[in-house]
């Protein structure tokens, strides 16, 4: 299986994939503020969605999404708020969480979560 970063680039190629097979529109990759950053940037249904993408070889720890913590919610709350200062943007805005984890075969498991949490 792949290094950590290489595991981390996969599983943001293969949210955006599922992103882009589910009609969103990629707005914007690692977009970076400050010291945040957000994964995937997509619009759908006048909206747009930050979202953080988690990648796990397997579930010993945790589930993928559960690493989505407090902090790194308030990071990607912040950031959100710039993206949406400088796009002018005057619709509604959620935050999704894509968990991608691997099978015992190395098949990916894509669990999209939409609204996972308001910051």
């Amino acid at each position: 299986m792949a290094s950590h970063n290489d595991l981390g680039t996969l599983g943001e190629q293969l949210a955006k994939q599922f992103l882009e097979k589910s009609a969103y529109e990629i707005l914007d990759e690692n977009w970076v503020h400050k010291k945040s950053e957000i994964d995937l940037i997509v619009y759908k249904d006048s909206k747009i969605i930050f979202v953080e993408v988690k990648t796990r070889k397997n579930n010993t720890f945790a589930e993928p999404e559960d690493f989505v913590n407090p902090n790194k919610q308030k990071q990607m709350a912040l950031a959100a708020e710039e993206y949406i200062h400088l796009m002018n943007h005057q619709h509604g805005i959620r935050f999704d969480i894509i968990s991608i984890l691997f099978d015992n075969v190395g098949k990916p498991i894509i669990k999209h979560i939409e609204d996972a949490f308001w910051p």
